[in-house]
This record gives structure tokens, C-alpha cells and sequence, in this order.
């Protein structure tokens, strides 16, 4: 919170090799006694109020390996020389009034004004000219190759992923602005292999879009394995239960770093993870009153899922092995449309064979991943129903298959097969506290319960061969949802 004028004095420190000044209010301009700091190695500015031009002496500074000067209201032109013509050292994103400097900045080309006002010289000019002929040179040879890679593609519609009009080729930077600088106020959740924040981009006619971008920890030795996965699957298929894919981004960093992300449709409504079993009371969180999911609100969501893995694994072609079916990976769209997400353990299954050999053991998540994974058993569709049938016993008794009380061998599918008949009482209690009900009614909900609680007591069997096909649990809930919605529940 310091503010005010960055005090000249700083100039006096000659020995300084670091500064770092970011997210304070400073004002005015970077100080003229800065010329002496000929050591400094980093000089972090950014995140203020900063304005004026950049003074000229900050190029000749050969020791600096981090100049990042971004989201403050410095203004003119940009030089090249220098600390300025390394895009992998110097930030400057965030000043809406900079202009020129190397292309990889993603400036605006600057007027003649504006480059007298910067000091531009002839040289500098002619040489951004140059830049300007070879980058149109390079958006011709992008078109070709784009159009190319369509014509290749079979399937017209996944090679709009890549070279639709909305979002094509977003850099590191389209990303960096979109996600206010990959800031923590939009973080939506991480993972092991990387993590999903909220951005807005622009599109035609002024017009902003909300998407999703998981950004990938390339530090994690299977993240670029998960990103690639991901692109092959969600690039062959479309499901209206399956989030959709609009666009990837593979490129580098301004630190001169390897970034892979992907671009999705956003979720208003986040995951089933956040309404099945909420952090925090919503008011304290949002300041808004998030209602219970209904009994067919849940029965609906279901219903969505089963729908898509009955595609993935019957109708997409080859089939598809989600391997990490959970809440936190069922996103619900603005009408509280299920959607399955997270395909970064996706496997396609040869037609020749029911199931593909897994060279990484468990896949999946603890609770939901099928027990025979843990014993090295291939991956299979089996494995999926049985990733559901946990949901589906999660969804309509209240209870993480994780949960501490399961022990001693008793767990989420045991506790539901044990229940029996009771087992309407109990979800009664967990999905409609408090609901009054007649008599006909309260007799077409305690049967609907009971044929939800039977259809993921089968689906979550252990023997794979005895249980239920995806197909046939979606055509079971669909008829249950059928009666509840004659019943007027």
C-alpha cells in the first residue's frame, strides 16, 4: 500500500542487484537517479501507477535478467535496443498507451506522434517496418497451414477447434490479459497436473465471452502426457453432456518457459463437487443463497451424465474411457446441465478389444476408481460404470465413498446395499430436508429413490461382469424421471 513517488534517493544504492516494488500505488515516473543502478539483476515495477516514458538509460543495463514493468500507464514507443529487445526478460503488458517494441509484446503500431514523443529513431523505424512485412508474411504462411490442417481433418466441425474465427491461436499473453494475470480472485480450481481459472476474451462486435483455461503444470512429469490426451479426445467428439473444447494454446512464456493451456466453455454453476458438498456457506462466500439440489435436480444431472458416458462408450466411434469420473469433474452449465469434463486420463479402446492395457496402475481417483485397476487389470468401460454407480450412491445419500466412517472392509457400496428398503427413508432426509409431502407423492419419491439407490448398487458392483451396462442405467433413471415428472414432483 506505499505510495506517492518512488524515492530518488534509491539511486544512491549503487550495489542494489534487486528492487521489487510490485502491487503498491506509486506514482509518477520511474526516477532519473535509477541511471546509477548498474548492478540491478531485477527491477519489478509492475502492478502500480506508474506513468511517463521509459527512460532510455534502462537498455543499457546489461546485468538485468527480469524487467517487468506491466500493468501501470507508462506511455510512447517502446525501443528494441537492449533489455527491450529480450521479450523473454522485459514485461510490459498492461499499458494500454506503450506502442512499437518487439512483436512478441503485442503492441499497437505506433503514430507518428507518438513516436516522436518516444524518441524513436529512423533506424528503429524502418526497422519495425521490416518486422511488420515479415510478421504479415507469417499470418499469410499460419492461414495456409491452418487451412491446410483443415482440409486434413474428417471431421469439419473438431477442426473449427483450431482454426475457428473466435479464438484462434490464443498466445500466452491473449491468456495472461484474459485471467488478469493468471490472478488467484480467478482461480476455479487445481489439480495435480495443472490449474483452471476464469478469463473473458474478446470477440466480434465488441462483444466478451466467459471461458475456462487450465493452464498445465509442466513441471509435473504426465501433465504434457494429460494436455495431449485431452486435445485427441475432445477433438474427435461432441456430446451436448461433454464440455466443450474451443481452442488450445502451446507456445512459451515470457520467461522464456514451455506454457501449454486449454480453452473451454464456462461453467456458471461450477461443479457438482461445490453443491453436493459446499466449503463454505454460500452467503459467506458469495453474498448469495445457493438452494439445495432437488431430488430431480440431481436425478436430472445424472441422467446427463449417463447420457454422455453411454456415448463415449457406444457411439463416438471408438470407444472412449474417461477413467476419472467424480463431482469435481461434472460441470453444471447455466440451467444446471451436467457436463463431463477433465479428459486428461482418457484412453480410446481398440475396436478389436473390450479394454486397453494401463501402464500407470490405479488410474482414476481413490473411491472412484474401479478395484480392479488397483489389482493391474486393463482399463475398460466396466470401469467407468463403476466410477458412476459411486456417484450415483454420493449423489443420493450424501456420503463420500472417502468418507472416515467407511472401515473395516464397509464401504459406499456395501452401506447402500445394506440399507435395503430404508434406504428411501435415509435419502429423504439428505435431498428434500423438510419438504412436506402427500401421500401419492410421498409414495412415487420413496420408489424413485429405491430404483436410483438399486441402479448404483449395480453399477458399483466389484465383479466387472455383473454390472449394469451405462446404457441400461441411463434408460433406468430416465424412466424413473419420467414418473417423478407425471407425479408432479
Amino acid at each position: 500500500m506505499l505510495s506517492g513517488s518512488i524515492p530518488s534517493s534509491i539511486g544512491g544504492c549503487v550495489r542494489l542487484e534487486t528492487i521489487n516494488l510490485t502491487g503498491n500505488l506509486f506514482q509518477g515516473s520511474i526516477p532519473s537517479s535509477f541511471r546509477a543502478l548498474r548492478g540491478l539483476e531485477v527491477l519489478d515495477l509492475s502492478r502500480n501507477n506508474l506513468s511517463g516514458t521509459l527512460p532510455d538509460f534502462l537498455q543499457e543495463f546489461t546485468s538485468l535478467v527480469t524487467l517487468n514493468l506491466s500493468y501501470n500507464n507508462f506511455q510512447g514507443a517502446l525501443s528494441m535496443q537492449g533489455v527491450f529487445g529480450n521479450s523473454t526478460t522485459t514485461l510490459v503488458m498492461g499499458n494500454n498507451e506503450l506502442c512499437g517494441g518487439m512483436p512478441e509484446f503485442g503492441l499497437p503500431k505506433c503514430s507518428v506522434e507518438s513516436s516522436k514523443k518516444g524518441g524513436l529513431s529512423t533506424v528503429v523505424k524502418i526497422i519495425i517496418s521490416v518486422v511488420s512485412c515479415l510478421l504479415g508474411l507469417a499470418a499469410l504462411l499460419s492461414f495456409l497451414y491452418f487451412w491446410f490442417l483443415r482440409k486434413k481433418t474428417k471431421d469439419p466441425e473438431a477442426a473449427s477447434l483450431f482454426t475457428g474465427n473466435t479464438l484462434l491461436g490464443p498466445t500466452y499473453n491473449n491468456l495472461l490479459h484474459a485471467t488478469d494475470g493468471f490472478s488467484s480472485a480467478n482461480l476455479l480450481g487445481a489439480g495435480s497436473y495443472g490449474s483452471v481459472y476464469k478469463g473473458i476474451i474478446a470477440i466480434e462486435d465488441n462483444n466478451k465471452m466467459f471461458v475456462a483455461v487450465k493452464v498445465l503444470n509442466l513441471q509435473h512429469s504426465r501433465a504434457v502426457k494429460s494436455f495431449v490426451a485431452e486435445c485427441e479426445v475432445l477433438k474427435n467428439i461432441r456430446h451436448r453432456n461433454l464440455v466443450k473444447l474451443l481452442t488450445v494454446c502451446s507456445g512459451i512464456d515470457f520467461q522464456g518457459n514451455d506454457f501449454k493451456a486449454l480453452v473451454y466453455d464456462f461453467m456458471v454453476n461450477g461443479s457438482l463437487e461445490e453443491w453436493l458438498h459446499p466449503r463454505l456457506p454460500d452467503e459467506q462466500a458469495t453474498g448469495k443463497t445457493k438452494v439445495e439440489l432437488s431430488l430431480l435436480q440431481r436425478l436430472n444431472i445424472a441422467i446427463d451424465v449417463g447420457t454422455a458416458l453411454d456415448y463415449l462408450h457406444n457411439e463416438s466411434g471408438v470407444p472412449v474411457v474417461h477413467c476419472d469420473l467424480k463431482p469435481s469433474n461434472i460441470l453444471l452449465d447455466v440451467n444446471m446441465v451436467g457436463h463431463i469434463g477433465d479428459f486428461g486420463l482418457a484412453k480410446f479402446l481398440p475396436q478389436s478389444s473390450p479394454a486397453t492395457s494401463s501402464s500407470v496402475g490405479v488410474r482414476g481417483t481413490v473411491g472412484y476408481s474401479a478395484p480392479e485397476y488397483g489389482m493391474g487389470s486393463d482399463v475398460s468401460t466396466s470401469g467407468d460404470v463403476y466410477s458412476y454407480g459411486i456417484l450415483l450412491l454420493e449423489m443420493f445419500l450424501g456420503r463420500r465413498p472417502t468418507d472416515e466412517t467407511f472401515r473395516d472392509g464397509l464401504n459406499l457400496h456395501n452401506f447402500a446395499a445394506a440399507l435395503g428398503d430404508n434406504a428411501a427413508d435415509i435419502i429423504g432426509l439428505i435431498v428434500v430436508p423438510g419438504r412436506e409431502e402427500d401421500n401419492s407423492s410421498r409414495s412415487s419419491n420413496d420408489h424413485s429413490k429405491k430404483e436410483k439407490q438399486k441402479v448404483g448398487v449395480e453399477c458399483s458392483n466389484e465383479v466387472p461382469r455383473e454390472r449394469m451396462s451405462i446404457s441400461d442405467a441411463a434408460t433406468k433413471l430416465a424412466a424413473v424421471r419420467d414418473k417423478l415428472v407425471k407425479a408432479g414432483m
